[in-house]
């Protein structure tokens, strides 16, 4: 995947340029994959890029879908997030700067403890 294959803003649909770009969320049980077994690749949907195997996606009961690990450490970037009087770790995709969600340390202990809950409207799905 390159940069050229970044959608600009203007192709955002305004629900995905509110959480993408605006740092927003869905509400929870409302996303196409909160509920989703299908196995496969959850790809950036701002850029195409590798984000999350189904093979760590998890129940978690948030309404997100929700992961112990993404695919490569390296297509993701975690900042720190102190809004809304909240402190969160921050989950963007490394090549576009897409927000997609946050990590959190409350995931299965037995597959390292993290859950990495993420918007499906910044996900694509490839079987």
């Amino acid at each position: 995947m390159n940069k050229n294959s970044i959608k600009p803003n203007t192709e955002l649909s305004p629900e995905l340029y509110h959480v993408a770009r605006k740092k927003g969320t869905e509400a929870p049980f409302s996303g196409k994959y909160w509920n989703s077994h299908e196995k496969g690749m959850y790809t950036c949907t701002v850029c195409g890029q590798e984000l999350f195997s189904s093979d760590t996606k998890f129940d978690s009961g948030t309404g997100w879908p929700s992961f112990t690990n993404p695919a490569h450490l390296d297509h993701v970037e975690l900042k720190e997030d102190t809004s809304h009087g909240m402190s969160r770790t921050e989950v963007l995709c490394k090549q576009c700067g897409a927000h997609l969600g946050h990590v959190f340390d409350n995931g299965p202990k037995e597959d390292g403890g993290k859950r990495y809950c993420i918007n499906s409207i910044c996900l694509d799905f490839k079987k």
